[in-house]
């Protein structure tokens, strides 16, 4: 799914690169999409691995915990050459149009990503890290759904440029302790 995506992800492709029979997969998932949450599962729990590896480091003040997730992130995506992204973006915007069940999962799982980040950006304010002008989880959102879309940029480029760009602007403003002017 990585690199043909969902739909180009046949049950007949799956079944041949996992060298199993395809009777193995209906007897496992009731559906493409069944099989789909599932691999968004155990993505997911990749995920909230190197989330608590850089936001749970005690070692590091708050906000340089936000820029460990970002730069793990942008060394992974360099291992790969810049042309696999991330598999929850990939499938919310592949996806959310067809799947409803897809749709509900990815929500969840935006919920639940989401909630670390704004945790992480709350101790930041509250140590003066970061301005407190716009509420945590609106901030994680916006990290988050704007990380996204950089990373959607490098595999574009197939470069590192969009979330070099990406970290030095976020953090340099919205994630600054001074106030930026709103227009």
């Amino acid at each position: 799914m990585f690199r043909t995506g969902y739909r180009g992800a046949g049950v007949r492709n799956v079944v041949a690169e996992a060298q199993v029979p395809q009777g193995s997969f209906t007897n496992h998932f009731r559906s493409k999409e069944a099989f789909g949450c599932e691999v968004l599962d155990l993505y997911f729990e990749h995920t909230r691995g190197l989330v608590a590896e850089a936001l749970e480091d005690q070692s590091l003040t708050p906000r340089a915990r936000l820029q460990r997730y970002l730069d793990i992130i942008t060394a992974r995506l360099a291992h790969d050459g810049f042309r696999r992204g991330c598999l929850i973006g990939d499938f919310s915007l592949e996806v959310v149009q067809d799947s409803d069940v897809l749709r509900e999962r990815l929500l969840a799982i935006w919920g639940e990503w989401l909630r670390p980040f704004a945790d992480c950006i709350g101790a930041a304010q509250a140590a003066g890290e970061i301005n407190d002008r716009f509420a945590p989880a609106d901030l994680a959102e916006f990290l988050l759904a704007s990380w996204e879309g950089a990373i959607l940029r490098m595999k574009v480029e197939r470069s590192a440029a969009p979330l070099e760009r990406f970290k030095a602007i976020a953090f340099a403003t919205v994630f600054n302790k001074e106030p930026t002017d709103a227009a």
